[in-house]
């Protein structure tokens, strides 16, 4: 006896690709057949892709890849060559000129000194909060101190003119100063300089110890360097 292949399909065989009066299964439960899907449906369905469908399988992917990850390390070095701090340096301090006057029981002498503050970094920076002091024979005879200088544009460098009053009391010092039995009356000073630098939200201190050589017997507006 021969079945009816009609009568072996299940009494709920569902038929989920047909159309409504075209097939003869059941409509499909998503669509109900119309072939759309609600939007009120469309964050609660899940659409199942087959491994072989190009749309997983984008192309120049690794190019687009490697092309994010040379832009990005780009930027980080172009932000480290610009914003990485970079050194401040006081060139040796020149003298410009000195005024010497004497006193019974001193000699004071006024003297004008000129330094170089360099700028290596690409912002601009402020100087402040200078202080410099003379010392001679290890004995403080003078001492400036200036709150607001200067700023100093990036990549370059500015020159800041200081003036000190230096006073000496010691009897030998004064003898040797204002002697004629010989000349020139060259002291042997010592300068310490400490300056104060803000740049890229933080603060810095400089600082230079030097020499120069002052004439405490005329008054003189030529340097006397140091060889």
């Amino acid at each position: 006896m021969t079945l009816n292949t009609d009568q072996q399909k299940p009494s709920r065989w569902m038929d989920y690709g047909s159309i409504p009066g075209k097939g003869q299964g059941e409509n499909c439960p998503t669509c109900q057949g119309s072939g759309r899907i609600s939007r009120s449906q469309e964050a609660q369905l899940v659409a199942v892709i087959p491994c072989s469908d190009q749309r997983l399988k984008p192309s120049r992917t690794k190019l687009y890849v490697c092309i994010s990850i040379a832009v990005c390390l780009l930027t980080c070095f172009l932000i480290l060559l610009f914003l990485f701090p970079r050194s401040l340096e006081i060139s040796s301090v020149t003298p410009q000129s000195s005024l010497v006057y004497f006193a019974p029981k001193y000699v004071q002498m006024i003297i004008t000194n000129k330094l170089n503050v360099s700028n290596q970094n690409f912002v601009t920076i402020e100087a402040h909060d200078l202080d410099l002091q003379v010392l001679i024979n290890n004995n403080v005879v003078g001492k400036t101190k200036m709150a607001n200088l200067t700023k100093i544009p990036p990549r370059s460098q500015k020159s800041i003119t200081v003036v000190t009053n230096v006073t000496i009391e010691e009897d030998g010092l004064i003898y040797y100063c204002k002697t004629s039995a010989f000349r020139p009356h060259t002291l042997y000073a010592q300068l310490q300089v400490t300056i104060k630098a803000y740049f890229l939200s933080h603060e810095e201190q400089l600082s230079l110890d030097t020499f120069e050589y002052i004439d405490c017997g005329r008054n003189t507006t030529i340097p006397h360097n140091l060889p």
